[in-house]
């Protein structure tokens, strides 16, 4: 064979064995990658975004409330047909004539309570169970009531599927709060009664806050203040809520 042919074979096979090297070397990525199961990771951009351009832009700045904000799946509370509306600005509807609210004021509500780890928290209103989850990144204990049975059982399904083990449902009337479980360094609730409901206040802490929406029409939410000179109470911002409804005597 002479020399010339000798290197054409040569470089043939030069050629195959690259091809052959690279087809190799492809083929991982061509295979498909396994999805995220987590379901607090499937929408976490979203979540990211949410943060950034509907909560810390209008004021929220605790570090604690904004990270609870990024980290709950606010898609897991909501119908699925609704799942890709999870992180807009606005409230949803989650049946029985309820709403989940709007992230904003989820995150406002949270901060004004100034939460900390070792706090007990209850909540009026369950709802989806949205806000507890939120309120159960930042505290050690979280009892809420739900006077709708249908919402206090999705919501203690969801809550327990998501590992929400320091969250604890009732169903009942939450205008008597959960007396056995008092006091609470923090109260929050979210459907709005025309009055503050005295036995909450009574189940405060000292040195406790609660967060309430108050009003029939227009309404407004309420921090009250539990002080060794009594109760302080003043006026935050517009809102609009479910009404609080009780259980007919």
């Amino acid at each position: 064979m002479n020399m010339s042919l000798r290197l054409v074979l040569l470089g043939l096979g030069f050629v195959v064995v690259a091809a052959c090297a690279w087809n190799h070397r492809k083929e991982p990525s061509d295979s498909p990658q396994p999805a995220s199961t987590d379901p607090r990771d499937r929408f976490a951009s979203e979540r990211s975004r949410m943060v950034a351009e509907q909560i810390e832009k209008r004021g929220v700045s605790n570090p604690g409330v904004l990270e609870a904000m990024r980290r709950v799946p606010r898609h897991s509370f909501i119908p699925p047909e609704l799942e890709g509306q999870a992180y807009e600005d606005h409230p949803l509807p989650i049946g029985s004539g309820q709403t989940i609210s709007q992230p904003y004021i989820v995150a406002y509500m949270t901060e004004v309570l100034e939460l900390e780890p070792s706090h007990k928290v209850l909540e009026i209103g369950t709802g989806s169970g949205y806000q507890a989850a939120v309120l159960a990144e930042r505290v050690r204990e979280v009892y809420t009531i739900e006077i709708v049975a249908e919402l206090a059982g999705r919501a203690t399904r969801v809550l327990r599927d998501l590992g929400y083990a320091n969250v604890h449902v009732r169903h009942g009337d939450g205008y008597a709060g959960w007396p056995e479980h008092a006091p609470f360094d923090a109260i929050m609730v979210t459907a709005a009664p025309d009055h503050v409901p005295e036995p909450l206040v009574q189940q405060l802490a000292a040195g406790g806050r609660m967060i309430i929406p108050v009003g029939t029409g227009d309404q407004e939410l309420r921090l009250i203040r539990k002080t060794d000179q009594g109760v302080i109470e003043r006026a935050t911002i517009a809102v609009r809520f479910v009404p609080l409804t009780r259980t007919p005597r």
